[in-house]
């Protein structure tokens, strides 16, 4: 086991063996003791997420803490696994001069993630085409560089394997009506992007898009876009990204608002049959 930075799986994991712990009774020193750990500041750091776990190691904390509940083991074996996972790596060491230290966390959690929704008013980078992504990056200005943004149009283009992989993403968009109209580019952009759109939903069945329709009016994503990522193991994250930095909303209380927030946009949304021809419709009366 070796230092590490915490990310949100090993503090999950840390939390789960640290309740563990509690349940049966251990001080810090006796557990570490009995699991053969250099004192109590080293088994400090796994209950913190400042160390990895191997999956394997985890058959003594079960042994010293008495857990006898199978599914409960299978699922901390599970969280294990994804706290200790590395599958970005090349991704990050390849373009790591065009990613902020947030957006790094987020590559890491979307290439764990078993499903995302997310609601959002532009389209979401998982569904662009370079073209749209090049003119988004380029107005945003927080990238300066030609280089910079070549580096992070490729980025984005690279993160789109995702929904390519053999267990791929499940994506699940709700995307308010500005976006369709929003004029990113140009409208030959635009007529490619609305394209790409029905293009992508067809090819992949784990993708669903539903437009949020200008009529709906006030609605439960009004305060901004979100994330809901799902993982195979442990609950939910909620991410939100204000224009500086991103926020990892972990509590149940949080996760819970932005089901509830999430639920209500789908079921007010188009559904996907009729977002196909909404968007179809759009594309022959305006880009034609």
């Amino acid at each position: 086991m070796t230092d590490a930075q915490p990310n949100l799986h090993r503090r999950r994991l840390g939390l789960e063996l640290r309740t563990l712990r509690k349940a049966a009774g251990m001080s810090l020193a006796e557990a570490a003791d009995r699991l053969a750990l250099s004192g109590a500041p080293a088994l400090s750091k796994i209950e913190n997420g400042k160390q990895r776990v191997p999956p394997i190691a985890l058959a003594g904390f079960f042994e010293v803490y008495g857990l006898q509940n199978t599914e409960r083991a299978d699922r901390l074996r599970r969280l294990a696994t994804l706290a200790s996972s590395g599958r970005r790596s090349n991704l990050l060491d390849q373009y790591r001069h065009s990613i902020r230290d947030p957006f790094a966390e987020y590559l890491h959690l979307e290439d764990l993630a078993s499903k995302s929704e997310t609601f959002t008013w532009l389209i979401p980078g998982l569904l662009q085409t370079a073209e749209y992504a090049r003119s988004i990056v380029e107005r945003s200005r927080k990238w300066q560089t030609n280089r910079e943004i070549d580096n992070f149009v490729e980025l984005r283009m690279a993160r789109q394997q995702t929904l390519s992989r053999p267990s791929p993403l499940h994506l699940w968009c709700v995307l308010d009506e500005s976006a369709l109209h929003r004029e990113v580019g140009s409208k030959q952009v635009m007529k490619a992007q609305l394209g790409h759109l029905l293009d992508i939903t067809d090819r992949h069945r784990h993708v669903t898009v539903q437009v949020l329709p200008f009529s709906q009016g006030a609605h439960a994503g009004i305060d901004g876009p979100f994330h809901l990522m799902h993982f195979p193991a442990g609950p939910p994250v909620a991410v939100v990204q204000p224009m500086t930095t991103s926020l990892y909303l972990e509590e149940d209380s949080d996760i819970g608002r932005y089901e509830t927030a999430f639920n209500h946009l789908r079921a007010e949304a188009l559904d996907a049959e009729a977002t196909r021809r909404h968007i179809h419709d759009l594309i022959k009366d305006r880009y034609t």
